[in-house]
């Protein structure tokens, strides 16, 4: 299972001003009791409201979605070459976290006898350069799109990104193969109401559902995750073992054993006390650094808050960077070390890369080199990583390490589970609502007035008022 080493967070190791005393977060503090009078807080709301996540990978929750993601899977087995999977946020970050974790960076340029599924393409921006190169290799790979299936994830369907690139596909699909369009879409949506189910449901589209009290930044281990994984051959059962088991270590009472609320425990008095408001989440794997930007959405957007569940304006929350590890040593630490020390470090850590590894060969005859022969390359890597933490230390810059036994399926899902109910703890603590995001709603309905939507004009006034005509 995945550890938790925190001990670079205390005042022993980066000293008085810029870590915390170890009596002060171990039982029996005030950080340790208060932790237990969340964790029954949470326990008690667990699976009602916007915290039906904590289900998914239980049952009955685990065996209705995963049944129905196997059995729409089950239909395209060996027939699909290309899934495109339109999102944005929620519904794209988790997709790609997945698919670069757990299949090899090179899976699109496999042969399609040694991928075993099909190329995945997640297309989460509506840059026309990017999604029109995408449809391009498309249209040349499969003229006919015969062995492409194109998958739509969006609960209401008016997202207006995922909308507009949901539109050139149907669009391209009709003119192609006309009532049989229906057979090269599977759509993710809300279960019962919606823009999205009425057109899935007119046209025929097979679908799967956006469960309810799941919000999108939790929603990976959902049909919206699950669906791209199992059609790419990733373990959906491995998935939701590591998840149910790491959601079961983040019930217990005691800080010590339950990595989620000490992490959070951490990282929000470092930020409240001690000022250590930035969170670098710095992976040495490039299997795991888009897992930082599943993360960089669910921190930002579940804690960045004006008011707290009073009503007070706080403006509360922390802002996450992702560096990697050891390519950005060349590029941030610079900072990192000697810039403002408002920040903690979350280093990732793989012990075995298994059959990846590569031994550095011996025999170059360079004395200066000699060092590095018939060492694994993993080796490197995590001397990299502990230099790093080291020079963090001796700067006074508090880190804390999650560290993998291997970067597999169920691990991948221990750390995700892990990070959400981390979430769930910090929005207790800070007393803020980690469910909505009411201020990424003024984007939206300021683009519905820019785009001319009936109904919104005044937002379109509102904009040019503000900053004045476009340009043209």
């Amino acid at each position: 299972m995945l550890t938790l080493d925190y001990a670079n967070c205390l005042s022993d190791r980066v000293g008085d001003a810029h870590g915390l005393h170890a009596g002060s977060v171990a039982d029996p503090s005030p950080s340790a009791r208060l932790g237990a009078e969340l964790t029954s807080a949470l326990s008690a709301s667990r699976g009602t409201g916007w915290e039906k996540w904590r289900l998914l990978p239980h049952e009955p929750v685990r065996s209705e979605y995963s049944g129905a993601v196997k059995e729409i899977a089950s239909r395209y087995e060996g027939k699909v070459d290309n899934l495109l999977v339109m999102g944005i946020g929620g519904s794209a970050l988790g997709n790609i976290a997945l698919q670069s974790a757990l299949n090899p960076p090179t899976w699109n340029l496999l042969p399609d006898a040694e991928r075993g599924g099909p190329r995945v393409f997640v297309v989460d921006n509506v840059d026309p350069a990017y999604f029109g190169a995408v449809l391009d290799f498309i249209r040349t790979s499969d003229p006919g799109f015969e062995r492409t299936l194109f998958n739509v994830i969006s609960k209401s369907g008016e997202t207006a990104e995922t909308a507009s690139q949901f539109m050139v596909i149907r669009s391209m699909l009709i003119d192609a193969l006309g009532d049989r369009h229906a057979e090269r879409i599977v759509a993710i949506t809300d279960a019962e109401k919606g823009t999205m189910r009425t057109i899935c449901d007119e046209a025929g589209y097979a679908t799967l559902p956006v469960p309810e009290g799941v919000g999108g930044r939790f929603s990976v281990l959902s049909p919206v995750g699950l669906f791209s994984a199992q059609m790419a051959g990733i373990d959906i059962d491995a998935l939701l073992d590591g998840a149910a088991s790491m959601e079961q270590r983040c019930t217990s009472m005691d800080i010590e054993s339950n990595p989620a609320l000490m992490l959070a425990t951490l990282l929000v008095r470092l930020a409240e006390e001690k000022g250590k408001t930035v969170h670098v989440m710095m992976p040495y794997a490039n299997q795991l650094y888009l897992m930082a930007d599943w993360f960089r959405q669910l921190w930002a957007e579940s804690l960045g808050k004006k008011h707290d569940l009073g009503g007070n304006e706080v403006f509360a929350g922390y802002t996450p960077v992702k560096a990697l590890g050891t390519t950005d040593q060349h590029s941030q630490v610079q900072l990192y070390r000697e810039g403002p020390n408002d920040k903690v470090f979350g280093f990732l850590e793989v012990e075995d890369f298994g059959t990846a590894d590569l031994e550095i060969p011996r025999g170059l005859g360079v004395d200066a080199l000699s060092y590095l022969e018939g060492a694994p390359m993993s080796t490197l890597l995590n001397a990299e990583k502990r230099a790093t933490e080291f020079a963090f230390v001796e700067s006074e810059r508090p880190s804390f390490t999650i560290r993998f036994p291997r970067v597999d399926a169920q691990h991948v899902s221990e750390f995700i589970m892990l990070w959400e109910m981390v979430t769930a703890y910090a929005g207790k603590m800070l007393n803020i609502d980690a469910y909505d995001q009411p201020a990424v709603e003024t984007g939206k309905v300021a683009t519905f007035g820019l785009m001319g939507r009936a109904g919104y004009e005044e937002w379109k006034r509102k904009v040019e008022e503000k900053l004045g005509a476009a340009s043209v």
